[in-house]
Parts: C-alpha cells; structure tokens; sequence
C-alpha cells in the first residue's frame, strides 16, 4: 500500500511568513509517519514548506498513492482544499482516498466530506491511521475505526464513536524526522536571525478554559512524556544536526513543577547543553518553577498575557491574575532569561478603557518581546459560540477561514488595526527610550500619536 502524508503549508505563498521566516516542522505528519513505520507501514512524507504546489501535484501523479493523509489547520485549509480537489478531479487519481486530520477539521468535517475529503480524523492521528491503511489494505468496514467521520453508501455522513485519547505517549516513537530535510529550516533560520530552531513536543492537551483556544485534537487534558525520554530525544537531535536552540511546542510548558525537577535533574546529571524557549502561565509560575527553567536551559520564556485588564481576562476564563502576570514577567527578565508575552485586542465586551489598561500592562512590565493580534473566533470554542449571533462576515466556506469572520464590537475592525499600532509603538517608544535611544523613542512616539487619531477619527464616524 502506497501511502502519502503531507500538510499543504507552502511557505514561498505567504509574504508575512517570508517576512517573519521561522518554520518548524510538521511534527503531527512525522509522529503518524513514526508509527505507521514501527507497525509495519511503510509510508512518504511530502514536505510542502519549501516546495510548491505544483511539485506537490506532480508528486501525487508520480507516486499514485493509496492514501493520502493531509494536516490541516486555519493556515492550510485553503491549500488543502486545493489538493481535494486536485485529487478528484483527476482520472489517475481516482483510487487514492483523501484522509484529512488536525484542528482544523473537527468543527467543519460535514463541509470538507462534502467537498470530496473521504474520510476526517477526529483528534489524535497516529492509530486511527493505522486502522485506516488497515481497513483499506483488508477491505474492512470504516465503521468499525473509531475517531473517524465518513461518507456511506448513501451519502449520509457517519460519525464513529470518539477515540479515547493516548495516554500512553512514552510509547510513541519519536517524529520521523529523517522523512524530510530538517536541515533546510535550520539554514532558513540561521541566515534571517543568526541562529537556528528546532521544534520538540513534550506534552499534550492542555487543562485550562480559556474561551477563544480551540481543543479540537488534544481535548481539555493534560498528558505527558517521562522526562528522561525528552532529554533523550534532544541528546539524539543534537547527535544528529548542529542546531542552536529548541523550541518547545507544548501549550504550557510549566504545567507540573514535579516534571519540571525531573527535567531539570537529566539535564544535570547528564550534562546536556542546551538553550530553548517554551509558553507558561503566570500561575504556573514561581521562583522555583523559574529557577528550574534557568537551570535546565531556559532562555526564553512566553508568558500569555492576552489582555491588561482584569475585568477582560476574567470574561475570557483565563483565571489569572494581571498583576501576577507583571510580576512574573518582571521576575523572568530578573533570573536573567528573556520574557515574551501574547496579547489579543477586539474582544467582545472590550472598551477603550481594556485597550490603555493592556498598554500600560505592557509598558510597566516591558517583557523583550510581545505579540498583538485582533481577536477572532474558532468554531468549536466558547467564544464562537458567545459570538455567533454578531457575525459581520459571510464568506464562502472554500474560500475563507475563521481567520477572516468579523463581529460586531464596540468599533470597527478599523479601529482595532489601529489599535495594535497604537499600542505597539507606546510600548516600544518606552522601551527605546529605557534603553536611551532617544530617536527611535521619538519616531516610534509619533507613530503612535497617528494611530491614536485615526482610532479617535473612528469613534465619531
């Protein structure tokens, strides 16, 4: 059986990922391609970053496979649609069953069944995919897969019972790296930022409540590898390639300060050199839990934020506290490691007045570096439900993501665009002028005043 994965992310397509260049591997398709591998299957991994859709097609022509299993998120969906229909449309292809999975497909699986995927995974990949190639190398029942949605017979689409998440994922080979050329995403980054990344999973799922966060694949858990078999997983990447830091995927990397001693402890005991950067949570944090990060390699620390004012923290069921999130950032910066932080602006219920408290947030714990994007809703989550109703948009389903879904606010989109601006350059003409220089502080200060009068211009439209 021939079987072909791919994840439909073409990095040459999209200016602003040209722009900020920092591609990791696909580490989902590699992980499936592991498995699939040590039961026995062999399999091909096109690698779509660095190549385009035109060598993906004439692949997928070549190599005639029996099955093609896509990733696909908000970023790809697009472009994969754009491989479905490849696929179906073309005579020499019409053997080759499409099998799409990741948190993209969860919430729109009737609409991409619909537009010829013939099968949709539901949450974890790697033995739902094995039973998949299984089933259609024996001539099996897709009924009897969990995890999976379907079109019978009959056209009607079929939903299988939920697969039960992996808890066993120490037994999980690791990605499959050797599938694609790693060492192209290290020369990409080394020569725009003068040092090179690597991504590395240590966990998954994630246990908080945050409104806006989608849990379409990992759910709302919490599931981890031994520590021992992380470290041995970078000692075996740093065996392999010259790559100068890691960056750990994993949605809060601080979660369990028992794993975090144990972590700490094998990079000690055996000596493991190492620098990377991961996400935590102000509550997730403490002088301890920073200490160990410190002591085990740590060099940068992405603390969410999202806002600055409570009152919106608090309608996003964050359950943090801001002024603890200062703290942290400021003790981070302290132990001597850089501290990053995400913030959204435009969410429901948000007033001027949230915007100045995230500005000032930000200017009093002046983290090294910071994030700002304008809220949008994913379906699936608490905050598409609480918006729906206030759609703006309505966009063909092709032709669109949630990216693009507007609602109603207390301004414009306008408005917020500026907003980002805004407080971008407040923030930024602090920190040049902390640093004494005075000239970009200036520019920057001005920069912001133009914003703020087209955000005023807004209000009175």
């Amino acid at each position: 059986m021939k079987i072909l994965l791919t994840h439909g992310y073409f990095l040459e397509e999209d200016p602003k990922e040209l722009l900020i260049m920092k591609p990791y591997v696909p580490l989902g398709i590699l992980y499936i391609s592991a498995y699939l591998e040590k039961c026995g299957f062999e399999n091909e991994v096109f690698d779509s970053t660095f190549r385009s859709f035109k060598s993906l097609t004439e692949t997928i022509i070549k190599n005639r496979p029996d099955v093609i299993g896509i990733y696909t998120n908000l970023m790809t969906k697009i472009n994969v649609l754009k491989i479905v229909k490849f696929i179906k449309s073309n005579e020499a292809l019409k053997d080759t069953r499409i099998v799409l999975g990741g948190p993209e497909v969860r919430n729109h699986a009737n609409d991409f069944l619909m537009y010829g995927a013939d099968v949709i995974v539901f949450g974890e990949g790697e033995q739902t995919m094995l039973e998949l190639v299984k089933c259609y190398a024996e001539k099996g029942l897709l009924s009897d897969v969990n995890g999976i949605a379907y079109r019978d017979a009959s056209l009607a689409i079929v939903r299988t019972p939920e697969r039960t998440l992996n808890k066993m994922l120490d037994q999980l080979p690791a990605p499959n790296r050797k599938k694609i050329d790693l060492n192209a995403y290290l020369t990409a980054w080394k020569s725009r930022h003068g040092y090179s990344a690597i991504n590395l999973s240590s966990m998954r799922g994630c246990p908080y409540t945050c409104k806006w966060c989608s849990r379409a694949v990992y759910g709302q858990s919490y599931r981890r590898r031994k520590a021992a078999l992380v470290v041995d997983e970078i000692v075996q990447l740093q065996s392999q390639y010259n790559f100068d830091s890691i960056w750990f995927v994993d949605d809060v990397f601080t979660v369990s300060h028992k794993w975090l001693e144990e972590f700490a402890k094998e990079i000690a005991e055996r000596k493991v050199a190492v620098r990377y950067e991961c996400i935590s949570r102000a509550d997730r944090l403490n002088d301890h839990a920073i200490e160990l990060l410190k002591q085990s390699g740590c060099f940068r620390v992405w603390i969410g934020a999202e806002s600055g004012s409570q009152r919106i923290i608090d309608a996003m069921d964050r359950r943090v506290d801001v002024e603890e999130t200062r703290q942290m950032i400021q003790k981070v910066k302290a132990a001597g490691m850089e501290a990053g932080t995400f913030i959204m602006l435009g969410y429901p219920g948000e007033t001027e007045d949230d915007i100045v408290a995230t500005m000032k947030h930000l200017k009093s714990s002046l983290p090294d570096q910071f994030t700002i994007t304008i809220t949008y809703p994913i379906k699936g989550t608490p905050l598409y439900a609480e918006v729906e109703k206030d759609f703006l948009t309505q966009l063909p389903w092709h032709e669109s993501t949630d990216r693009d879904i507007d609602f109603k606010r207390e301004f414009p989109r306008s408005y917020y665009e500026h907003a980002v601006k805004w407080v971008s350059n407040e923030v930024l003409s602090q920190k040049f002028a902390k640093n004494r220089q005075f000239k970009k502080a200036i520019f920057c200060k001005i920069t912001a005043w133009k914003y703020k009068y087209l955000m005023e211009k807004l209000k009175t439209a």
